[in-house]
Parts: structure tokens; sequence; C-alpha cells
């Protein structure tokens, strides 16, 4: 299957998926003072690349090879294995934004945040990965 099949397949899958109400559970929210006008999706929601800083042209890549494997996990019949495998990609996204928060970012505390997601995401990550190698046959 080449790349623009498969993002078809992705689109065809996704796109119901992003009508759905955008809120983790009940009580939380995403943070108004995180959006971004440059991401104002009623303009197409696409910053040309030349705008991007280097900051967010590295946490973009990360975010692109994370959103790949995630979908790929995520189209696993079975729910568990869809879900941790979904979640081990998520995580490997975590801490490629991390560590470009710890190339680029200035703000001692937003590093120390980075670092310590850094820690959490790839403990994560080893016990997720022993559950795959050990309930998928």
């Amino acid at each position: 299957m080449n790349r623009f099949t498969k993002l078809s397949f992705c689109a065809a899958v996704v796109t119901p998926f992003a009508l759905l109400p955008v809120q983790a559970s009940a009580q939380m929210a995403y943070p108004d003072k995180c959006k971004s006008e440059a991401m104002n999706t009623s303009s197409g929601g696409d910053m040309p690349t030349g705008e991007m800083t280097d900051y967010q042209k590295a946490s973009m890549e990360g975010m692109k090879s994370m959103h790949d494997d995630m979908m790929q996990g995520m189209m696993n019949k079975d729910a568990d294995v869809a879900f941790i495998c979904g979640m081990i990609a998520h995580h490997m996204g975590a801490i490629s934004m991390s560590e470009a928060e710890l190339k680029y970012g200035d703000d001692k505390a937003a590093k120390a945040m980075a670092k310590k997601v850094i820690a959490a995401q790839k403990k994560e990550i080893a016990d997720m990965t022993k559950w795959v190698e050990k309930q998928v046959k």
C-alpha cells in the first residue's frame, strides 16, 4: 500500500472522529491559552513550513512520525492491542516533543517538566512493550 493510499485510508477512518468533541474527559479541557491563531482551522490549519521556528519544525517532525505509527497501531482489530500500540506511539511523540523543548526551550521549569515527561514515558513504553511481547501472538 503506498503512502497516499495509507493516508487516504487513515483520513476516511479518522474523519468521523474529528466531529466528536475534543475533550479528554468531563473534568479536563484543552486550555484556551494553548490554542494558536496560526493553526486556526477555519483557514485550513496549515502553517507554511518556511514560517515555522526551528523548535516548531523539530516538534512537527516528531508529531508526523508519531501520527503514522499511532494510526497503524490503532488499526488493530483487538481493542486492547490497538490501545497499547497507539499509546506506545503517542508516548514516543511526547518524548520527541520533550527533546525539542530541551534543545530549544529557555524556561527552567518547562525543561524540568520535559525531563520528567521523558523519564515517565520511557518507563511506560517499556511496560507497554513488555505487555505486547507477552500478550500478542
